[in-house]
């Protein structure tokens, strides 16, 4: 069954379970960047919120805080992170979660672009 959430939501969920992954592995020194200015600033500036939406960022803010010493939440205009969101469109065609150890070919050429 496929299930439908907002776009912060959606963008929150989704830092929470790269902070859990990242933390999993055991990493620091992250800096993690999000398209959404209402999640970075929930990370930072939130106040009580008991929505779906507030539960999340405070659970993130918590992980981050707790867990992450040297590292940030930083906000990034949607226009800047075209490699984000061409993962974030492959994804959809994924069956499981994949974890990938070189560049895969669908955003090699941004890569490479950004690298010139």
């Amino acid at each position: 069954m496929l299930a439908f959430v907002s776009l912060d939501i959606g963008e929150a969920l989704g830092l929470h379970l790269a902070m859990q992954w990242v933390s999993d592995m055991q990493l620091d020194n992250i800096d993690f960047e999000v398209d959404s200015k209402t999640t970075k600033d929930g990370i930072y500036f939130g106040r009580e919120d008991i929505s779906d939406l507030g539960n999340i960022i405070t659970a993130s803010r918590t992980l981050l805080f707790s867990k992450f010493v040297n590292s940030r939440v930083e906000f990034v205009r949607r226009q800047a992170n075209a490699v984000a969101h061409t993962l974030a469109g492959e994804i959809t065609f994924l069956a499981n979660h994949v974890t990938y150890f070189t560049i895969p070919k669908c955003i090699e050429t941004l890569i490479i672009n950004d690298m010139l």
